[in-house]
């Protein structure tokens, strides 16, 4: 759709995030907001309350006001842009929307004291349409509120950014590097013809084949790769190569390399044999520090996570701290 729809979906529930709380429901539930799947629809599928939409959908107002939704992101970060999608309602969804954020610490229930920005000013929907908005607020955000204008249905929120992860959790800790919850991102990649890559630095384990990254069949004598920018700067001292529910496309052998911060190349785990729908965990030793690893898989398939355990180096850790603090204030 655009280039920021390549960045996670902060808000998705499969990162966890929550719909806290809404001002109605009465048609639909506030949670389907955040389903990671595309918005389904079956005509003619009526419950008490009406036609079933996989959505959110208010009553309609008659007091003057508007409803809202308030959003937990599952991982806090930088806002680059918003989709809210009116998918399958075409006779029923708000003519307008805006969207808030702020930024708390912990667990708050109440909210109300927030300090809020506008980070999608109000603006016109369509009907059964994806509307992308950028945005430019370069502040840590860890909750939204979508507001819409005056009633209707949304079928979907996202939320895509940067995530930024709190130093606090991190710094002198054992912690995945690769982790997209701590801040990691593939940067390349050589295929993604059937998934993401970066499905593989997800939480949790993999359900089934398409929560992994997958590529296309090779019928050439290359292989298949993808290159991982690290939370930070850190020592990997265990990879975990997960081929979970990759019974006939799993790749025969992987290979890791880290890059260090002056940008050269050094062998983490030579070339191994991998085994279909199994967790491969292999202990590294003496891994210099490095900034980025890359993946190789060989010569094609899939893998369903890719787990990087280690420490960060003390620079490392000052930069999560250093870009923590600029972007709460």
């Amino acid at each position: 759709m655009t280039e920021f729809t390549s960045l996670p979906d902060l808000a998705v529930r499969t990162l966890g995030g929550s719909v806290a709380a809404a001002s109605d429901e009465s048609f639909a539930e506030k949670e389907n907001l955040i389903n990671p799947w595309a918005p389904a629809f079956s005509p003619e599928t009526f419950g008490p309350k009406g036609q079933l939409y996989d959505g959110w959908e208010t009553a309609r107002r008659r007091d003057g006001g508007h409803d809202w939704a308030l959003i937990r992101l599952g991982l806090p970060g930088v806002v680059r842009g918003v989709v809210i999608d009116t998918a399958w309602f075409k006779g029923n969804y708000p003519p307008r929307a805006s969207v808030e954020a702020c930024a708390v610490d912990g667990y708050p229930s109440d909210l109300s004291g927030a300090g809020w920005v506008e980070i999608v000013p109000e603006s016109p929907l369509k009907g059964d349409t994806a509307h992308a908005f950028p945005v430019a607020v370069e502040r840590l955000f860890t909750h939204v509120r979508l507001n819409m204008f005056p009633d209707g249905g949304i079928a979907r929120l996202r939320v895509h950014g940067e995530v930024v992860p709190d130093p606090r959790l991190l710094a002198g800790l054992t912690v995945d590097l690769a982790a997209l919850e701590n801040g990691a991102r593939v940067t390349e990649c050589s295929n993604m013809f059937y998934s993401s890559p970066d499905n593989m630095l997800f939480p949790g384990l993999a359900r089934n084949q398409a929560e992994g990254w997958e590529t296309a069949r090779r019928r050439d004598a290359g292989h298949d790769w993808a290159v991982i920018r690290l939370a930070a700067p850190g020592v990997v001292r265990l990879a975990e190569i997960d081929t979970a529910n990759l019974k006939f496309n799993a790749p025969g052998s992987a290979a890791l390399h880290g890059r260090d911060a002056a940008g050269t190349w050094h062998p983490l785990l030579p070339r191994t044999a991998l085994l279909p729908d199994t967790r491969h965990r292999f202990r590294l030793t003496a891994s210099p520090e490095v900034t980025h690893v890359r993946l190789d898989i060989h010569p094609d398939g899939g893998i369903a996570r890719l787990r990087l355990l280690g420490d960060l180096t003390p620079d490392g850790a000052r930069a999560l701290d250093a870009r923590w603090t600029a972007l709460k204030h």
